[in-house]
């Protein structure tokens, strides 16, 4: 248990770190290229953040973990609203114009939507992974041409870039190092992870997806939360909304998209009856908070941070709950 223990907190240290200065160095590599901001912040920045969460999920499918697999996307969604928005809230009211999120907060429940469809099959089929894939092409494609036609479209990509600038005027072999070293350990991060988490799950009798859910998902959302804290303490808490929005959508589109092409995904039964619903919930919680013009101040941060911890608790009180019956 010892080992299996040190192996996710290995997994933990390894997955933020190393999407972190991979992120660094792509960035970097971009910005010497030329590439704008926008494109930058749509896709480096984007999928670099939510590289974890892609290794691990792809790692466990193959080690046959659905459970892990999916857990860990929607653990990772329902992680993003209730404990990095409810941290960055308590450290700086998260304030922005009304509507100006409008748009990216519908696309996240339809996204939302559209995953809760096919969830209900029990099965994502590699046809639906193409699917999904193909709708994160357009998403990015029209966040482009949407975000590069207003004037202040770029404000916040521009924020969400500044983070992981620093390397740019570092030579080419320090950069290309920097996304070798990155890569390498995500993925040596994702192999202990997973190997720890299944070990835990078999030895305790805890089922994979409780796993994938609460210890994976924090996990592998520590990258998106280490950028909307250090943005919060450089005053610009509203990074935290782009990045929560953006991450959601991604998470489901090509987590769960390109892990179904490679191969099919099972949805556990306990997602279906529960945690996909409490994702839904969750999603909606968030829609006045982002919406309203009032923001969203430390209190609703000091809730949305209660809630994230009942609803951890309910995981393992359920757990204890089926090892007594047992």
């Amino acid at each position: 248990m010892l080992v299996s223990l040190s192996l996710v907190l290995a997994g933990v240290v390894l997955l933020p770190a190393g999407s972190h200065v991979l992120v660094k160095g792509a960035v970097a590599m971009a910005e010497r290229l030329g590439v704008s901001a926008l494109v930058v912040a749509l896709t480096v920045v984007a999928f670099g953040t939510s590289l974890p969460e892609l290794v691990v999920s792809l790692r466990a499918a193959l080690a046959g973990s659905p459970g892990i697999s999916v857990g860990n996307v929607v653990g990772s969604n329902i992680a993003n609203v209730l404990l990095i928005l409810g941290a960055t809230a308590v450290l700086k009211p998260i304030v922005s114009p009304p509507g100006e999120n409008r748009h990216d907060t519908v696309i996240m429940l339809a996204v939302t939507a559209v995953f809760v469809g096919v969830a209900m099959s029990g099965e994502i089929p590699r046809w639906q992974g193409g699917v999904m894939v193909a709708l994160l092409a357009v998403f990015i494609v029209q966040s482009y041409r949407r975000d590069s036609s207003r004037p202040d479209g770029t404000g916040v990509h521009i924020a969400e870039v500044e983070e992981y600038e620093g390397l740019k005027n570092r030579s080419w072999l320090v950069i290309v190092a920097a996304m070798l070293a990155g890569l390498l350990a995500v993925m040596a991060g994702a192999h202990l992870m997973v190997t720890g988490a299944v070990d835990i799950a078999r030895v305790q009798g805890v089922p994979e997806e409780v796993i994938g859910l609460t210890m994976v998902a924090v996990g592998t959302s520590l990258p998106e939360l280490a950028v909307c804290v250090a943005a919060a303490l450089k005053g610009r808490p509203e990074v935290a909304v782009g990045n929560v929005l953006g991450s959601n959508i991604f998470n489901i589109l090509a987590i769960l998209g390109l892990t179904a092409l490679v191969i099919p995904i099972q949805v556990p039964d306990q997602i279906l009856r529960f945690d996909l619903w409490a994702m839904v919930v969750v999603s909606l919680l968030a829609v006045p908070m982002l919406l309203r013009h009032g923001g969203m101040g430390r209190l609703a941060g000091v809730v949305f941070l209660s809630l994230y911890v009942a609803y951890i608790a309910a995981q393992y009180v359920g757990v204890a709950r089926l090892l007594g019956d047992a």
